[in-house]
């Protein structure tokens, strides 16, 4: 059951009238749902698929989606879980099929009017020093992939135990198993990666 929406809401907790702004299609409330969130799903598909073209091609695919399927959203759940499950199966399918096809932007465009803005310098690439975020992306690329997900949800993305268990599809252990064995796995492969809490 979710909380109902009010003073302490989570910040991305979508309330009945900015749902029924997006499932009528208005631009403007895209456009600032997309400003919202883009940033964050972007950084979530490049620490998973280390190349920051098939990142930004997944992440407006995601938003893409998104528009797709957003009348099952439900009034008062929060935004960013559900789009962290559409990043997710976006990237799984990409890596089941042999070849990606180019998801085009000027379909989107036409479609459903609007233009997922470019986060290609958001503030975490910016925040991060070009040879300190390289080295991070080499490590982890070199865990398994859903060590990856879970220590990139955990520490990078910021949300809790339960929500990773969901957005993985596992029991709540674990998911804290695949953090646990993430962080020492990068512990080997960075020193600075001990310093995970």
């Amino acid at each position: 059951m979710t909380a109902p929406a009010g003073r302490d809401a989570p910040e991305d907790q979508l309330n009945d009238a900015l749902l029924g702004l997006l499932v009528s299609g208005d631009e403007a409330a895209w456009h600032d749902f997309i400003a919202q969130h883009e940033r964050r799903m972007y950084a979530y598909l490049y620490r998973l698929e280390g190349h920051a073209d098939d990142a930004l091609d997944l992440t407006q695919e995601v938003f893409y989606r998104a528009w797709r399927s957003i009348k099952t959203f439900r009034t008062g759940e929060r935004a960013l879980p559900w789009l962290y499950q559409i990043a997710r199966n976006t990237q799984i399918e990409k890596h089941r099929r042999k070849q990606l096809g180019r998801f085009s932007l000027e379909e989107a465009q036409d479609e459903v009017g609007f233009e997922v803005i470019s986060p290609a310098r958001g503030p975490v690439q910016e925040a991060e020093s070009a040879q300190t975020q390289d080295r991070v992306q080499a490590a982890l690329m070199k865990l398994a992939p859903e060590y990856r997900e879970a220590v990139v949800l955990r520490f990078v993305e910021d949300l809790p135990y339960d929500e990773i268990a969901s957005i993985q599809g596992v029991a709540l252990g674990t998911a804290k198993s695949r953090v646990f064995r993430a962080k020492e796995q990068l512990a080997e492969l960075l020193p600075e990666a001990s310093d995970l809490n």
